[in-house]
């Protein structure tokens, strides 16, 4: 079941988070790290009530967040669609031990289903440029990469921009 993340989630996300950072450092995709993405991140999230978590009987095993909030590193994409009702997701997180079981895709069509019901024009994301298997992910779900931007407390490679169109332009 997928249902918004409360703060008593906050520990399991935290964790999930830091076993799939393991995963990927192990993997010699070094995405993300001890200061990214952090436990005050993730409780901003549930306090804006923008994170949503696979509950399995009452066990979390994944999240996800989205909102319509653009951070400014965005600024420099050329977007198709233009700067209003946009779907932002970041922090797609499944434990390792519950990975290739469909739940990525499951948190991504509930994104794309909450984007549709608010009648945002489009979704987008951004993902490091040295995870291939997410870089697959993304456009195989139709995503179309645009850009790169760089964050530099986790990495001096780019992460690419990626944007899929829900309305028509």
């Amino acid at each position: 079941m997928i249902r918004k993340a409360q703060l008593r989630d906050l520990h399991a996300v935290k964790e999930i988070a830091e076993s799939c950072a393991q995963q990927m450092i192990n993997q010699g995709v070094f995405q993300w790290n001890e200061h990214y993405p952090s436990t005050s991140v993730f409780k901003k999230d549930i306090e804006e009530e923008s994170l949503y978590v696979i509950d399995l009987k009452g066990l979390v095993k994944g999240c996800i967040m989205f909102s319509e909030e653009k951070d400014s590193i965005y600024n420099s994409i050329d977007w198709l669609t233009s700067d209003n009702s946009n779907l932002y997701i970041h922090r797609l997180a499944i434990h390792p031990l519950q990975q290739k079981k469909g739940w990525g895709k499951k948190l991504m069509a509930f994104a794309e289903s909450h984007a549709l019901e608010n009648e945002n024009i489009s979704i987008r994301l951004d993902t490091f440029s040295q995870n291939s298997r997410n870089i697959r992910f993304y456009e195989s779900k139709g995503f179309k990469r645009l850009g790169d931007v760089y964050f530099i407390n986790q990495s001096p490679f780019p992460f690419h921009c990626y944007e899929k169109v829900l309305q028509p332009i």
